[in-house]
């Protein structure tokens, strides 16, 4: 809870300077509407489906990966992976969250949720055909470290703030363009021809460069987890859990694309700008991280 309340407050003081250098050099007069009430107005809408999402992410989640809740284990798979994830969430401090099974032959888990004491931990089949008891204990180590980190609700919380600058400066964008093209005469806030252009054409640039810090920070939060996966189930088999994920990530995921964040891989190998905008490090680079990580 106070890393959430230290974030909201420096968004909310990034809000504040960036009203106060706009007004001193004048940004504000172009924008129109004032630059604090065009600063909320932003934050409004650009952390609204943020957290929308957050809070559906666990239904969306299910629908998505079709992924079956355990209710009552029906074989000595099922009854293992309650009783692991079990005795981890304690370990971690957490409620124990739904443990689900999704169809997927790709080796593959997620975790999810608006509470990281009502979250999901989902495992693919393929993951429960192909890697060794000590390895998926792992992987759901891995997955409860996201959880217990909270890293969900503060990435919702980033993306928030990265949509609300993207709709702040592509109002600002647009804004611009449109008064080039009048000459300087005014015709209100958002109108004219040159705003619409200038405002998607924001959108869509500013949205790759959000893009780019949102999976800077999801990459982050991938070592983090790792590092809680070798401290609740050794770092050998966390290890040997992410060389087992080697041959099936050069293969595209199969993972929606709203989960890709959450899964433990993120797919194969993504060079150039799809390098910045993966949400995963390359897992040699996490198994080299890893080797050398304090976990104490």
């Amino acid at each position: 809870m106070l890393r959430i309340g230290m974030f909201l407050a420096t968004n909310f003081a990034v809000m504040i300077v960036a009203s106060v250098i706009f007004r001193v050099f004048g940004i504000d007069q172009m924008v129109g509407g004032g630059m604090m009430a065009s600063l909320i107005y932003c934050a409004i809408f650009g952390m609204m489906g943020s957290i929308i999402s957050l809070f559906l992410s666990k239904s969306m989640a299910k629908r998505s990966s079709r992924a079956q809740v355990i209710e009552t284990p029906r074989n000595d798979t099922e009854q293992w992976l309650i009783d692991t994830t079990r005795q981890q969430a304690e370990a971690a401090g957490i409620d124990m969250p739904e443990v689900a099974i999704f169809p997927s032959s790709q080796p593959n888990a997620f975790a999810t949720g608006w509470n990281r004491n009502k979250a999901l931990v989902a495992v693919s089949q393929g993951l429960l055909q192909t890697m060794s008891k000590a390895e998926v204990e792992a992987v759901i180590g891995h997955e409860i470290g996201h959880v217990a980190n909270g890293d969900m609700i503060t990435l919702a919380l980033v993306q928030g703030v990265m949509n609300t600058f993207v709709i702040f400066f592509a109002r600002i964008l647009g804004q611009f363009i449109d008064s080039a093209i009048s000459g300087g005469r005014s015709r209100g806030y958002g109108r004219g021809i040159g705003y619409m252009v200038g405002y998607y054409a924001g959108q869509f640039l500013f949205g790759i460069l959000a893009s780019v810090v949102v999976a800077w920070f999801s990459r982050f939060r991938e070592f983090r987890a790792d590092i809680a996966g070798a401290k609740l189930a050794g770092r050998e088999n966390m290890i040997a859990a992410l060389e087992a994920l080697k041959g099936p990530s050069q293969q595209e995921s199969d993972m929606p694309d709203t989960l890709t964040a959450f899964a433990i891989s993120g797919g194969g190998f993504k060079a150039g700008l799809q390098k910045l905008r993966s949400t995963h490090p390359p897992l040699d680079v996490r198994i080299a991280a890893l080797r050398t990580a304090d976990l104490n």
